[in-house]
């Protein structure tokens, strides 16, 4: 048997001190010292074997985080862990207050292409390992072929397509070994609910962005475009999921998705739920009323569907322990959950072959808050969003 723990952590804006970001956005050295403190605490408390990370502007600062984290964890077990010496040592609670440590793990970096100049600098994101990676790891972002997306009018005819040629952000791939399988992990960090406004040629900025003109539909028309990327970029991601099923390979998929657990980017990424009976459906070459699905064919479709389709851990969580509420991310005083960890049915137990189970799901959202929150003034420092941690454990005899 054998259990890990697999976490999205979305830090807010990781790049060191004195570096312009975003336009008039930097840390100075004493809000980049809060920051690094911050964020180490927190791995330090995750203590997470796999953590997929977003909103990274370079490795090196990460791993000056991770380095912080180890650090403070050393400290911590030589404080609390009783050494060999002592009868008590093997006693489980040790191993369970134990800081597992980062110095052998192994940390994969995407950067981003759309990355610029200072003031108009692009996150990516990474990935930490301490099981290492089977495979090296993949970058998903620029499309080798463009996405077009077909629109037919109403009543038939054409209507056009959207294009998609890369991504706003990248997707991180990775094959993960862990016991005797080797699982298939995503992160990812889709397009923001933040409107899109094309600059006219020539002009300052977009006339959207003028809010003491304020244009509600324009600024509807922006939200339009972020949420046409967001969808598409599921669908790249969806894409490669099921590519990686198809091979029969367990697959995790986490990070921000800039949407809810029941929007249509996470409908789009996890798959279709089955009904419960195709047999009452009127078939897709119906003839007459009554030509419907066979039960053998209920059985078949329903398999096919369920096979590809990803369970959401935080929905799961829900279900087993009756908590009626998770959120992940705080903007404009509104709390939603938008940071997910979705899974293959390999870790649902209800599925009869699954190879193990998430047995337990952490959220650490106490420090959420915003700059609508008069208690923080700061909150650039800290992040905008939860850490959410899957506990997984695979079954020995079904691994593999």
């Amino acid at each position: 048997m054998t259990r890990f723990t697999i976490a999205s952590f979305n830090v807010k804006n990781l790049i060191g001190a004195d570096q312009e970001y975003y336009r008039f956005q930097r840390y100075t050295e004493e809000e980049y010292a809060w920051k690094k403190d911050w964020l180490a605490d927190q791995l330090l408390t995750m203590d997470a074997d796999i953590v997929g990370f977003q909103e990274i502007f370079d490795d090196e600062t990460l791993r000056d985080v991770i380095d912080e984290a180890d650090k403070r964890g050393a400290a911590a077990n030589e404080a609390t862990i009783p050494d060999a010496s002592k009868r008590y040592h093997r006693k489980a609670i040790f191993r369970k207050l134990a800081f597992g440590g980062y110095g052998q793990a192994v940390l994969a970096f995407a950067p981003n292409v759309n990355d610029g100049a200072p003031g108009e600098r692009r996150p990516g994101l990474a990935l930490l390992s301490r099981h290492g990676f089977a495979e090296e790891p993949e970058v998903i972002q620029l499309l080798e072929e463009p996405l077009d997306i077909p629109m037919s009018a109403l009543g038939g005819g054409d209507a056009g397509h959207f294009r998609l040629e890369k991504l706003s952000r990248p997707i991180l791939k990775v094959r993960i070994p862990v016991g005797g399988t080797v699982i298939t992990v995503f992160n990812c960090h889709l397009k923001s609910k933040l409107g899109e406004f094309p600059r006219p040629e020539g002009a300052e900025f977009a006339p959207e962005a003028v809010l003491t003109s304020y244009d509600p539909v324009g600024r509807a028309m922006g939200a339009l475009r972020a949420a046409l990327r967001r969808m598409a970029e599921a669908w790249v991601l969806r894409r490669e999921i099921v590519a990686e099923l198809d091979k029969g390979h367990p697959v995790m998929v986490l990070g921000d998705f800039n949407d809810g657990e029941h929007a249509v980017s996470s409908e789009i990424i996890a798959g279709e739920v089955p009904f419960k009976n195709y047999s009452w459906m009127l078939r897709h070459d119906a003839k007459q009323p009554n030509d419907r699905y066979s039960k053998k064919e209920n059985e078949e479709i329903t398999e096919a569907v369920d096979r590809v389709r990803l369970r959401s851990a935080e929905k799961m969580f829900i279900r087993k322990s009756l908590r009626d509420m998770v959120y992940t991310s705080a903007f404009g005083g509104v709390y939603e959950s938008i940071d997910q960890i979705y899974m293959s049915r390999h870790f649902d137990n209800a599925y009869g072959k699954a190879i193990g189970e998430m047995e337990y799901f952490s959220v650490f959202n106490d420090h959420l808050t915003d700059g609508s929150h008069p208690e923080a003034p700061y909150n650039k420092l800290a992040s905008d969003h939860g850490q959410i941690m899957a506990h997984v454990r695979l079954d020995s005899e079904r691994e593999g």
